[in-house]
């Protein structure tokens, strides 16, 4: 029951988190009217921030629901086979549909949304970006989750700032997403999803960032936990 329940708040997420990020740029752009001024990309920030704080609010409710594969393969390669199973062949999948779902519906609702990010560079320079920005996000989290866990407030400020960071970092360039199963959605609704390009940019790319970057953790901050509990035997 626990899977399934898991399995329910990752559809649910993943299709409320398309819609949050749409329904900003609709408010913003096209309600407001406010364009690319000061004005607009500071109240987006804002609203940003305000979302990020509801999912990870909601990620505690759900006792582990999330809307980002990277979010649950950095824990699913910490874990068993059993685990690491439930999330390639489970959680990611729903992830997706959920994404897809709202992709797809906020398209009919708000045809003015647009399609979506696209890469703007070629496919390797693409790649790198993910990759950069991913292992940068990752390490946050990691360090996030290490240093103290039970500070929700300044956790989830923190995340959701460098989040924001890096998404203006990478925007130009190729959205910087940092999530596959949005970038899928998005791409699936263009007929683009299964490019060369989308593949290598959108998940190897992250994928490999997201392993790298659980390797690092291990490599520099590891050995210093061994140590701290062989002093304290």
């Amino acid at each position: 029951m626990v899977r399934v329940g898991l399995l329910f708040w990752d559809l649910i997420m993943s299709f409320m988190w398309v819609w949050s990020g749409a329904l900003v740029r609709i408010f913003v752009y096209s309600f407001l009217q406010l364009g690319r001024s000061p004005e607009g990309e500071t109240l987006k920030v804002v609203l940003s921030v305000f979302y990020m704080f509801f999912f990870a609010w909601l990620a505690v409710v759900s006792r582990g629901g999330a809307y980002n594969p990277l979010t649950v393969l950095s824990s699913a390669f910490s874990g068993n086979l059993d685990g690491f199973l439930f999330v390639a062949f489970g959680r990611i999948p729903t992830q997706i549909v959920g994404s897809v779902a709202g992709v797809k519906l906020i398209k009919e609702v708000f045809p003015i949304v647009g399609h979506g990010a696209r890469l703007n560079v070629n496919i390797h320079h693409g790649a790198l970006t993910e990759g950069v920005l991913t292992f940068m996000i990752v390490m946050v989290s990691l360090g996030l989750k290490k240093k103290d866990p039970k500070s929700f407030l300044m956790k989830t400020w923190i995340s959701s700032i460098a989040k924001l960071s890096l998404h203006v970092l990478g925007s130009d360039l190729t959205g910087g997403i940092m999530n596959p199963a949005s970038a899928f959605a998005w791409a699936y609704a263009r007929g683009d999803h299964i490019t060369l390009e989308h593949i290598l940019v959108y998940w190897l790319a992250p994928i490999q960032a997201t392993i790298l970057a659980l390797c690092s953790f291990r490599l520099f901050w590891g050995p210093k936990e061994s140590q701290q509990k062989l002093k304290a035997e």
